[in-house]
């Protein structure tokens, strides 16, 4: 998804340096998109009259934006359309990797990969480009499926709100390693050490009504793996 014009790595700016533990921040592009491309579900942050509110949403990224789904009822997404200044926002992604388990309950922690974006979200208005968005979304949460699906008529369209935002205020941070505990606790008779979390898929459940002789497909074999003998 990247061309060679790009600069290898995300320009730091005052909302993209960490103030705790600034060691764990990363701005290289490698870092920051296979952070994004192994998600599917963001958060985003904005103010909504004068008070704080975060949504959780399906994101997608197509180069160096990400485009975002919602519904055309939606009042904040209403407000990122139009000519207007479009909507400020902040958008998350975390995964986790392990329980980091300490011998002091202070020194507790987890393991993660997240991404932080800043930045203005407009509402994708142009059909062609909201129609390949919506693709990008559905192949972000299963790769290869909107090629086995129907695409949305004119009134699914419609009722569909995309929000474009650019990936400009940029940082990822990256926690690794086990615990770190102090020196005067290692003698305690407590277990430390990393508890791995894992994200898997597991056999797909058949639609009730769906054909019997309806073939699942590669895509889904290779995404969820042998599911039988």
């Amino acid at each position: 998804m990247s061309t060679q014009t790009e600069q290898p790595a995300y320009a730091p700016t005052d909302l993209t340096r960490p103030t705790r533990a600034p060691e764990r921040a990363h701005y290289d592009r490698e870092t920051v998109h296979s952070i994004l491309d192994g998600a599917c579900l963001c958060h985003l942050g904005f103010v909504r009259d004068g008070a704080p509110v975060v949504l959780p949403t399906l994101f997608a990224r197509v180069g160096e934006q990400l485009y975002l789904h919602g519904s055309t009822g939606s009042r904040p997404l209403r407000g990122a359309g139009g000519p207007g200044p479009g909507l400020a926002v902040c958008l998350t992604v975390t995964h986790v990797d392990g329980l980091v388990l300490a011998k002091s309950a202070f020194h507790h922690s987890i393991n993660y990969r997240s991404v932080v974006v800043h930045g203005t979200a407009h509402q994708v208005t142009e059909e062609a480009e909201k129609r390949a968005a919506l693709d990008a979304l559905v192949d972000q949460v299963v790769p290869g499926r909107s090629a086995d699906s129907r695409p949305a008529d004119r009134k699914e369209l419609a009722a569909t709100a995309v929000l474009r935002l650019d990936l400009a205020e940029v940082s990822a941070k990256v926690r690794t390693g086990g615990p770190v505990d102090d020196a005067a606790d290692l003698a305690l008779p407590h277990w430390s050490g990393v508890v791995p979390v894992q994200h898997g898929h597991g056999t797909p459940v058949p639609a009730e009504g769906l054909a019997a002789d309806t073939q699942l497909p590669a895509y889904l074999s290779e995404l969820t793996g042998p599911t039988g003998p």
